[in-house]
């Protein structure tokens, strides 16, 4: 993944990156915890409906802010793309939280900057050495580790949370042609309203009317995923992705402490291990990311899609 510059501008911008990327962390683990919650009375695909259906209701205010001359695009074609593989994640993602003990789905979704790096090499043409090379094997290494295949705890479910991961991957390597042309407000807008048809659709194969509290649990799905994009994306405008990538595994802290109090469900030792091998399988790649990064600014003569990784 193109790691992100970090902005000097002093202890206050660190301070405040920390804080929209431990909000965003806490928001998305919340976020799992209402689909979880409303899943007692929907199906999966439902849930992925509401939250896209309300997730746009949210970024109605950019909409307004730009006004619909951002709407203006010649890449219809691939913004179209990047939401079909988007909701293929959406869906195996939604699936694997609601039949998934909470914690080893989001830790399974944290391999997606490993199939990140691969599809780089594949479709981008980037140049990765025998360091990152390395660290993504750890890092599937790590992956094994949390599915434990072989063991009666293994199940489909995580072969589906693999998935999901993997069309994430896709989904990253596709907003990276979009950004080159495209305002991230716009992509962000396009994504939403797109994704509203499409889910609409696999929902009806399971439609059930939502009653009492479940309604509840929908819209903070929706809320609550929109908000925590948007202070993600604040926080790494102000930090350097290497220093705020190791506060985002938080969100398996999070997930874990509410599967443990709300569904009874206990976090062994493979998740922790596991999520502990992906977890610094990413902080190498981001930490490699951000220094060549400012290799880059210092020398601009060098290019950074093609040094040594």
């Amino acid at each position: 993944m193109s790691a992100v510059l970090p902005h000097h501008g002093g202890s206050e911008n660190v301070q405040r990156a920390i804080g929209f990327m431990v909000l965003s962390t806490v928001l998305f683990g919340l976020m799992a915890v209402c689909i979880r919650l409303a899943s007692k009375q929907l199906h999966a695909f439902e849930i992925a409906f509401f939250r896209n259906f309300f997730g746009f209701v949210f970024t109605l205010p950019l909409l307004y802010k730009h006004g619909f001359g951002i709407l203006k695009t010649n890449k219809l074609s691939l913004y179209f793309m990047r939401c079909v593989i988007g909701i293929v994640s959406m869906l195996a993602g939604f699936w694997a939280i609601v039949h998934l003990p909470l914690a080893q789905a989001i830790a399974l979704s944290y391999s997606t900057p490993l199939f990140v790096t691969i599809g780089a090499v594949l479709v981008l043409g980037e140049v990765v050495r025998a360091r990152r090379w390395t660290a993504v094997i750890v890092g599937f290494l790590g992956v094994i580790v949390l599915m434990h295949p072989g063991s009666g705890s293994f199940t489909m479910g995580s072969l589906v949370a693999l998935l999901a991961a993997v069309m994430s991957a896709s989904v990253a390597i596709s907003i990276k042609f979009l950004s080159r042309t495209e305002k991230p407000d716009a992509i962000v807008i396009y994504t939403t309203m797109i994704w509203v048809p499409l889910s609409l659709l696999p929902a009806l194969m399971y439609w059930t009317i939502p009653t009492g509290i479940t309604w509840l649990w929908i819209v903070l799905s929706g809320g609550l995923g929109t908000t925590a994009h948007l202070c993600w994306t604040r926080a790494l405008k102000l930090g350097d992705a290497s220093m705020l990538t190791p506060i985002s595994f938080l969100q398996v802290l999070v997930v874990g402490a509410f599967g443990y109090f709300l569904f009874d469900e206990q976090v062994d030792r493979y998740t922790f291990l596991g999520a502990a091998i992906i977890f610094g399988s990413n902080v190498y790649i981001a930490r490699r990311e951000a220094k060549l990064a400012r290799r880059a600014v210092t020398d601009p003569d060098i290019n950074p899609e093609t040094q040594q990784r």
